[in-house]
């Protein structure tokens, strides 16, 4: 097997030094274009690869980064943990899976980077979070925030704009005229979470609408997964009147209402009408299929990874930066699609 093509080879095709070779591996601009081409050409021709873990072995670095998400069992973290994991690999770097079940413990480990020595830099979705924990923090440790943000800036940040995605969706609802539209996994009061901040849109829509406020239509959940939905769309059949549309906070939610609503055989979306976050995969197989919100994952995920390794690779005080990602109200069969 042929020897491993190293910098001072490429150097010797090329008629340059080694100290230029790395130059232009690192995309310095102070080299000229003629001499550019020539070392990649030597590159192409003599099969060098860039030794990436060498690299950070000599930059003091792991060469992984922590994604810190609630569950992975939730479809959306685990359609979010692929696209991470991709766009960290592109980057060259390896990515650790950490699971927090919301637990501030949890959290705060993840925050703190459990051990500097495992990672150099952490993306965390928290739940569970306060503001002094992101205040008190170190900063010597790269963070990217997914999501829900506590109040108070200084950590670099990743989300769709919540408010306007659940006031556009809820004015779909209003647009075919629904009236009496409940939140499954809503919240009136309390830390401004993303269950908050998608309750304050529903209510805009309504207020645009002129349609009252009604706070019993608001239905908190324990957790945002299938069964939770599935309780809270019968006990609100259970209600009179009845709801005539359900705003489910995640598509979990969503699809086990729409399960609960088969068994007591209400029409979807002839008598009511059904509406998710996050547009994981069932809901494009689920019977009827499911209108949702769909974030841009792949920019999220991009945008997160980018943000953390521009703060490992330049180190220093910055300001804080918000990346607001897209989102498309995406209408299939559960209203009218």
């Amino acid at each position: 097997m042929a020897a491993r093509a190293r910098i001072k080879d490429v150097a010797e095709y090329a008629g340059v030094s080694p100290k230029t070779v790395s130059n232009v591996i690192n995309n310095f601009e102070q080299v000229s274009d003629r001499t550019r081409e020539a070392v990649k050409e030597a590159i192409d021709v003599l099969g060098y690869r860039v030794n990436i873990a060498g690299r950070q072995l000599r930059q003091g670095r792991t060469g992984m980064i922590t994604l810190a998400v609630p569950e992975l069992d939730v479809a959306y973290f685990a359609e979010l943990a692929t696209l991470v994991m991709a766009e960290a690999d592109r980057r060259g770097r390896t990515v650790l899976l950490h699971q927090t079940n919301g637990a501030r413990e949890r959290e705060l480990a993840a925050l703190h980077g459990f051990d500097a020595r495992f990672t150099d830099g952490v993306v965390l979705s928290p739940l569970a979070l306060h503001p002094r924990d992101l205040a008190t923090r170190d900063r010597s440790l790269p963070v990217v925030l997914l999501g829900e943000r506590p109040a108070g800036g200084g950590t670099d940040h990743v989300a769709i704009d919540n408010v306007a995605a659940a006031r556009e969706a809820t004015a779909h609802l209003l647009s075919r005229g629904r009236r009496r539209i409940a939140v499954v996994g809503g919240r009136v009061s309390g830390r401004q979470g993303t269950d908050r901040l998608r309750t304050d849109g529903y209510r805009q829509a309504l207020k645009e609408a002129g349609v009252p406020f009604d706070g019993d239509l608001v239905v908190p959940v324990d957790a945002f997964q299938w069964r939770d939905g599935a309780r809270a769309a019968a006990t609100l059949l259970d209600t009179d009147p009845r709801p005539d549309a359900l705003l489910c906070l995640n598509d979990h939610l969503a699809l086990g209402a729409l399960r609960a609503l088969h068994e007591r055989r209400v029409s979807v979306p002839g008598s009511l009408d059904v509406v998710g976050f996050d547009d994981i995969e069932a809901t494009r197989f689920s019977v009827p299929s499911l209108t949702t919100v769909a974030p841009d994952k792949q920019e999220i995920a991009r945008a997160a990874v980018e943000l953390l390794l521009d703060r490992i690779d330049i180190p220093g005080e910055s300001p804080a930066r918000d990346h607001v990602v897209g989102h498309a109200l995406i209408v299939r069969e559960s209203t009218g699609g």
